[in-house]
């Protein structure tokens, strides 16, 4: 920024002049409320980013037992389910120079871990409610052919793998600040760091000139473009293929188990994420409610059965969410994990390995008894189900 004004040519020339913002909160609601001045780059499919306000003060936890850590200034959306973190901060604030570094990789990694789908999509609601906006206007620039539902998991999965923007905003980028941002974006494949240095002139009255400058868009352009941003989703012939490669027979069994039971009685959804996954909608209170996901990560040891306790609470409330809790089988990894969630409320991702799961005789069979008493249908028997499942049936 240089301290040279800008001029409007109008009838007269008027000279604006670089002004600073008052205070951090009024830099905070200018952002919040225009959210275009942060728009640049574009969507997958060439459209123009256009960013849309998930919350104002968006609170990151540090566990999935405890409640919110820090607070992050912004979180935004676009259309493709990218998360765009911001932090605003002044000049004159001398944290801007490093210190604010630390702050968003905290919030970043925090975020990807302990941010369910559902809290997202609740906190985005509410803001639409407190802005005087309706929802069906709010999801018209986000949805497409897609249900919230859907959206949202994208959401989660964008997070969980990674996939995000963290954006620096300040009235003036110090070259301290310039110099980590490129750093960060030359070395991190799956997340965009930018820094946008917002100038704003003022003239007579209430009239201002915002000038938005973007650093760091030559290290982004410079990454390699495979691994970023993958939209192939994962399909169950595939994620068959991982299990058969990866598990003993007791786990496997397992897999397939809840994979088939899905197939037959819900709706499978492959994930976007680098690494194989699957989450399952059904069908509970005419709607469809993500209960599970099933993660196998790159280290070929770490594997994940997580239940969407946020969404339940979301979908159905508290209640009937604590009744699935209760009626889960007492796997000492997942028991312990649940303790912790009814202190909380059950908003978060209590999992469990699968092998804790083959440790305890039955609990698989347990576990599609509880889904089955969530749907309000009869508890599934050993025999698994009461109509055969074609191996092929919900595959793509």
């Amino acid at each position: 920024m240089t301290d040279q004004p800008v001029f409007l040519l109008g009838g007269d020339l008027q000279a604006l002049e670089p002004a600073a913002f008052e205070s951090e909160e009024e830099f905070q609601e200018l952002l919040a409320r225009h959210p275009r001045v942060l728009d640049f780059g574009s969507l997958a499919d060439g459209q123009p980013l256009r960013l849309v306000l998930v919350a104002r003060e968006m609170g990151v936890p540090t566990s999935a037992e405890s409640g919110p850590a820090y607070w992050l200034d912004h979180l935004f959306v676009d259309a493709d389910g990218v998360p765009t973190l911001v932090e605003v901060k002044r000049a004159s604030d001398t944290r801007i120079r490093r210190e604010v570094v630390g702050q968003m990789l905290d919030y970043a990694a925090n975020g990807a871990r302990y941010w369910p789908g559902a809290l997202l999509q609740r906190s985005f609601e509410e803001t639409c409610v407190a802005d005087g906006r309706t929802l069906d206007e709010a999801y018209g620039e986000l949805l497409g052919d897609r249900s919230p539902d859907e959206f949202w998991t994208i959401v989660e999965e964008r997070l969980a793998a990674g996939q995000m923007r963290l954006l620096f905003v300040a009235d003036r980028i110090p070259l301290e600040l310039r110099a980590i941002v490129e750093f960060l974006n030359r070395q991190m494949r799956q997340t965009d760091v930018y820094a946008v240095e917002l100038t704003q002139y003022r003239g007579d009255g209430d009239l201002r000139v915002l000038v938005p400058r973007i650093h760091g868009e030559v290290a982004t352009a410079a990454k390699s473009p495979s691994g970023r941003r993958a939209t192939q989703r994962t399909t169950r012939v595939g994620m068959d293929m991982e299990i058969r490669a990866r598990f003993a027979p007791e786990p496997k069994r397992i897999a397939t188990e809840l994979l088939d039971h899905a197939t037959a009685r819900g709706r499978l959804e492959g994930g976007t994420a680098k690494y194989p996954s699957m989450s399952v909608y059904y069908p509970v209170a005419d709607r469809q409610v993500p209960i599970w996901t099933l993660s196998l990560y790159d280290n070929l040891e770490k594997e994940e059965l997580a239940f969407s306790f946020g969404s339940i609470v979301h979908h159905l409330g508290l209640d009937r969410a604590a009744a699935f809790a209760d009626s889960l089988p007492a796997v000492p990894e997942l028991t312990k994990k649940l303790e912790a969630q009814q202190e909380k409320g059950y908003k978060g991702w209590p999992a469990v390995s699968l092998s804790a799961i083959a440790a305890e005789p039955g609990a698989v069979e347990r576990i599609l008894a509880a889904i089955q008493q969530l749907m309000g249908g009869q508890e599934a028997s050993s025999d698994r189900l009461d109509r055969p499942v074609d191996p092929q049936a919900g595959r793509s």
